[in-house]
């Protein structure tokens, strides 16, 4: 599959999540029968993480950024792929009426769902746009934190997400990652597996590369934590682990 092949697969796959339900890992070998609940508090999400905004909390994460993103009132803050909103949501809490977050998805019906979570449950700080993490539709240095879960994965070119982060990120800016990364080459035929390019393997890259990519855009970075458990819990112990650092300017 190229680049454009690639989006479309996750696209339709991440369509069906928004109006459908489920997670990333339905209809794979991923994750069991484990509940996007279930999921999150294994990926260190509190109990009243999880019951804030039960309806954008799908599943779809690797880790908690919002956790160890170092929030503050008044941030401004983009979330790279977006999804549902429940990144954003726990990110607007911790910046306050003062602050702002903005999430980016390439997925039509996800912005349309997190739109509706927003109203739904009054977070008036919130804004959600349509736009690729490759080419974001955010100004210049107008960003203070950016964070992801579980995204950058799913983009054919990282180098690029990478450039557009530093792009939007104002001066002494940071960036909060939570990202599956490989630590083995897989497979050909399992990079060309649909199911599990959707399901945020297929497109990884090596810890090495990743990390390569940024520094390469202009990034400092700091590993914060590597969870080698996820590959047993979620993945039938494919050589991945979600990897948890900090990135600054």
């Amino acid at each position: 599959m190229d680049a454009n092949e690639k989006k479309e697969v996750i696209k339709k796959k991440y369509q069906e999540i928004a109006i459908l339900g489920g997670s990333c890992c339905s209809g794979s070998s991923c994750c069991g029968n484990s509940s996007p609940v279930d999921l999150s508090k294994s990926l260190g999400y509190s109990e009243s993480d999880v019951q804030a905004v039960p309806d954008a909390n799908l599943g779809l994460g690797c880790g908690n950024p919002t956790a160890f993103a170092e929030l503050k009132p008044g941030n401004v803050v983009l979330d790279l792929g977006s999804g549902g909103g429940f990144d954003c949501f726990l990110a607007a809490q911790k910046v306050g009426s003062s602050g702002k977050v903005i999430g980016v998805d390439m997925t039509p019906e996800m912005v349309k769902k997190a739109q509706a979570n927003a109203q739904k449950y009054g977070y008036l700080n919130v804004e959600f746009r349509h736009g690729d993490i490759e080419d974001l539709p955010v100004e210049d240095s107008s960003v203070d934190i950016i964070i992801s879960n579980c995204v950058i994965n799913l983009a054919p070119d990282k180098e690029k997400v990478f450039r557009e982060a530093f792009r939007v990120l104002k001066p002494e800016g940071r960036m909060y990652i939570s990202d599956m990364v490989l630590l083995d080459e897989l497979p050909e035929e399992l990079k060309n597996d649909s199911g599990l390019l959707a399901g945020c393997i297929a497109g990884a890259v090596l810890k090495e590369e990743y990390l390569r990519l940024l520094k390469k855009a202009g990034f400092s970075v700091e590993i914060l934590n590597e969870d080698l458990d996820i590959s047993k819990r979620q993945y039938g112990d494919l050589p991945v682990e979600s990897l948890k650092l900090k990135a600054w300017i």
